[in-house]
């Protein structure tokens, strides 16, 4: 049974929705929307990682007090984590951080169906066959071990769960909760506020069923705040418990509840999916409307101030397209919201600023908003990657070089042929638009002959055209930086310039100055000659030194007088 996406880390960026209290099942156009591409990489710690591992990932999330933890899964179900490792939560058997990641073998092969994470943090995993497992802090009892000691690598949670097949999982700040697949809500760990339902203040060891008006309902959906929980069931209807200092379980009023209560003011809206920030909580119902109550004081509740509210209140409701989707996270004060259009909005806590209104973003998708603007910048759910055989227009240009079956131009250089495209060449060059016109002869026809730059240099210019990038040794560097100042091609003549100077040894130091001379590359020059002038006596003994003609040698070692290098 598929769940729709709540505060807590789920596997689904969409779900079927649950039967509302008016007795029908939204349409799926007013379902969740469906997944979006994300860009991985917008979070830092994926930065060091090549292209080929960053395609292997199906499921990633980013974590933590600093969002310096990563688990991720690959399409093979293998589980890799890499980070910081505070308390053990990358829960590798050891205290060790690592910048590389390490494979957990304990978890490979287990599909991973939902993840959440505590401000220990502590790390809950439920798997496609209903299995618990948990590790890192474990200071309350949130791990459900009946112990306090830190989980130091990924322990199967059975305690109370046996024979439960658990389909959801969600943290606080040090409590846990896991929604089973008959929808029973089980709860562990810190209990200061009431957080596990438990009736009590007591901290609670181990699983422990929320029941009182919980237990005949059918619950669908589980997210927590910080010490507080918040559970949607079937008909749409919202219970919370926990610490409600700020509002954040919208009964009206600012005590705490040890056991579930019923929100009614969202009484005759069927919710269909509601997360939890720090200390406020924002709920979606199957007509698109968006409410949000609890804390305010960074204007996370997008009402325009930065009173709380004990109660829902409606947000957004001026907006002409329906909302689709909401996120949150427990460890920020930040709040974003899609639109059926597909605007994402975001407010809140966003990088330090108050932002009292839903401001408009030019992001895809809500995961971006925590990846740029959260602090700190953790993702608010278990992502999951798509990778599909879309190309981009440029993915697509890059691809298209060099191909004979839709070229419609051969350049022959060397003896061998360059496929290319008229047009792409006309977009991309002045000196091909100027070239391909009706009245020169070129324009007519198939193959064309280049016989004053080798092969190599004229194969990477047509090749940046199609893809913006060049790949070449400085040597032939030289070649390209004399096509690009032929052609008054200024970028690629400042890229040559950049692989040459990065490509400067004792040996070719003379020759790349000699080029950058020719050329008349000035910034170049001016690096070439500071570089033979520091590596002087090792420069001249090169024969690329000696080779150079006459002129230049000589106005060489007049500018290298000047600059006192020959000073005893």
């Amino acid at each position: 049974m598929e769940r729709s996406c709540r505060g807590s880390i789920t596997h689904q960026d969409h779900a079927p929705a649950p039967p509302c209290s008016r007795g029908h099942t939204p349409p799926p156009s007013q379902r969740r929307p469906k997944r979006t591409m994300v860009d991985v990489t917008k979070w830092p710690l994926f930065s060091l990682m090549e292209g080929q591992e960053l395609s292997s990932i199906r499921q990633a999330c980013v974590f933590g007090t600093s969002a310096n933890e990563v688990i991720y899964i690959t399409h093979n179900d293998d589980v890799y984590v890499f980070g910081l490792n505070c308390s053990n939560c990358l829960g590798t058997g050891d205290s060790q951080s690592t910048i590389l990641p390490k494979k957990l073998d304990f978890l490979s092969g287990r599909k991973v169906v939902s993840l959440s994470y505590g401000s220990g943090p502590h790390i809950l995993l439920a798997t496609e066959e209903g299995e618990l497992f948990a590790w890192g802090h474990n200071g309350y009892s949130q791990l459900g071990n009946g112990t306090t000691n830190q989980g130091v690598a990924p322990v199967l949670v059975s305690a109370s769960l046996l024979n439960k097949r658990v389909m959801e999982v969600a943290c606080g700040s040090h409590h846990s909760l896991a929604l089973t697949n008959t929808g029973e809500v089980y709860a562990w760990g810190y209990n200061n506020c009431g957080q596990v339902g438990s009736g009590s203040t007591a901290n609670q060891p181990t699983p422990r069923r929320v029941s009182n008006c919980l237990q005949n309902k059918v619950v669908v959906s589980i997210t927590c705040g910080q010490t507080s929980s918040l559970a949607v069931v079937e008909n749409g209807e919202v219970y919370g418990w926990g610490y409600n200092g700020n509002g954040q379980l919208g009964l009206g009023n600012n005590g705490n509840q040890l056991t579930p209560c019923r929100l009614v003011g969202l009484q005759g809206l069927c919710v269909l999916q509601i997360v939890s920030g720090y200390a406020h909580s924002l709920a979606l119902t199957d007509e698109g409307l968006l409410y949000a109550w609890g804390a305010n004081t960074y204007g996370q509740l997008g009402t325009g101030n930065k009173s709380n509210q004990l109660s829902p209140v409606q947000i957004m409701a001026e907006k002409e397209s329906r909302i689709v989707e909401i996120a949150a996270c427990h460890s920020t004060h930040t709040s974003s919201a899609k639109t059926q259009s597909g605007q994402v909005y975001m407010w809140g806590q966003c990088r330090g600023q108050s932002i009292v209104l839903p401001f408009l973003t030019h992001f895809s998708c809500t995961d971006d908003v925590f990846a740029c603007f959260a602090t700190p910048s953790v993702m608010w759910r278990l992502l999951s990657m798509e990778h599909d055989d879309f190309l981009t227009v440029s993915q697509s240009l890059k691809k298209e070089f060099d191909s004979p079956e839709t070229a419609d131009l051969k350049f022959s250089v060397d003896g061998k042929y360059i496929h290319v495209h008229k047009a792409v060449l006309k977009i991309r060059c002045e000196h091909f638009r100027s070239m391909f016109q009706s009245h020169w002869n070129e324009d007519m026809k198939e193959v064309i002959e280049i016989d004053q730059f080798t092969y190599p240099v004229y194969r990477s210019f047509l090749e940046f055209l199609y893809t913006d990038n060049i790949d070449l040794p400085p040597e032939d560097a030289i070649g390209l930086l004399d096509l690009a100042t032929s052609y008054c091609e200024d970028r690629l003549k400042r890229l040559c310039q950049h692989i040459i100077k990065r490509g400067i040894t004792i040996e070719n130091a003379f020759s790349l100055l000699a080029a950058a001379v020719r050329y008349d590359a000035e910034d170049l020059e001016e690096f070439c000659f500071k570089f033979c002038v520091n590596h002087l006596t090792e420069v001249t003994q090169t024969a690329a030194f000696w080779q150079v003609e006459g002129n230049l040698l000589k106005e060489f070692i007049c500018r290298a007088s000047r600059c006192g290098a020959f000073k005893n």
